[in-house]
């Protein structure tokens, strides 16, 4: 049990930083304004519910794509270090906020041309992805996916039900984040939460660059071998 919650709480401090559950509050509330309360909590739980379904699908269908189009594990962890590294440098450096990215935009394009917001869905896109399971998110499940397969020394099952309870609690923190948005943005206001992405942004970088060094690593050591 002790492992379990290792496991769990390890994949968590990996997925959070990405998944970033504050930058989608202020996409939330930028798009949700004209909402009424049970069309704002029926996009909160289907935002969650497609977080989890993306993850699961990253995790135990991820392996199955990267060998139908032939990508190496080394690449994978490379070309994933690079995005979550980018998505790291932008949210230290932000070019523009999150609310007015451009998936975010064509939404609200969407909603300010239908007769009622009610019927404008935000759930999968912007909030589900990019803005939560985003490439980065998606590239890293992958890729710790694809080491727990070739051999980390983790009990098997550990291994079958930490990743569904990693999802679960990331999907339920979601949910607690967008169901309580107003509260989170009144207690730590803008800037607040500003200088928190930034700290969460730094933290990628290095996620990145650690990811880039890995699989050059791997590289290396598998040349002699060939």
């Amino acid at each position: 049990m002790l492992e379990l919650i290792k496991t769990v709480g390890l994949g968590l401090v990996l997925i959070l930083p990405l998944a970033n559950p504050l930058t989608t509050i202020a996409v939330f509330l930028a798009l949700s304004s004209d909402m009424s309360e049970g069309e704002r909590n029926r996009q909160i739980f289907q935002t969650s519910l497609y977080v989890f379904i993306i993850m699961m699908v990253a995790f135990y269908g991820g392996q199955l794509i990267m060998n139908t189009l032939g990508i190496s594990i080394p690449g994978l962890r490379i070309a994933g270090g690079l995005i979550v590294a980018f998505i790291g440098f932008r949210m230290l450096l932000p070019p523009h906020q999150r609310e007015h990215g451009p998936e975010a935009a064509s939404k609200a394009d969407e909603i300010n041309r239908s007769p009622s917001a009610n019927r404008v869905n935000i759930a999968f896109v912007p909030l589900a992805m990019p803005s939560t399971a985003g490439p980065g998110t998606i590239a890293l499940i992958i890729s710790t996916s694809s080491q727990i397969k070739s051999g980390i020394a983790i009990t098997p099952w550990v291994v079958a039900v930490a990743p569904v309870l990693t999802f679960l609690m990331t999907s339920v923190i979601l949910w607690v984040c967008l169901r309580s948005s107003g509260y989170i943005v009144r207690l730590l206001g803008k800037s607040g939460i500003e200088a928190i992405a930034r700290l969460m942004g730094f933290l990628l970088v290095c996620m990145g660059v650690q990811f880039v060094i890995n699989g050059m690593l791997e590289i290396v050591t598998t040349l002699p071998a060939k």
